[in-house]
């Protein structure tokens, strides 16, 4: 594999990498870890804690979703710039 190519694959692993934790600590740790924490707070009636497992990380996940693709434009974007000079 050539160096533009193992900067390609090193970035979006660190993209990936970086999105996972951020879902993990949402999901995982905001909806079952933190939750009691979390409950003192409240939105719209709900506990915060209860709300993260139940409705807001699977509304992270999504967000993610299009944060993962715009980061991934945006690193294509640069990679074929890069090969066009």
């Amino acid at each position: 594999m050539d160096n533009k190519s193992k900067e390609y694959w090193n970035s979006n692993l660190k993209i990936v990498s970086i999105l996972l934790v951020i879902w993990f600590l949402v999901s995982f740790g905001f909806g079952i870890l933190f939750s009691d924490t979390l409950d003192q707070i409240k939105i719209g009636g709900f506990k915060l804690g209860f709300w993260f497992a139940q409705q807001g990380s699977i509304y992270i996940f999504v967000l993610i979703i299009f944060v993962y693709v715009w980061l991934m434009k945006r690193l294509d974007k640069r990679v074929s710039e890069k090969e066009e000079k």
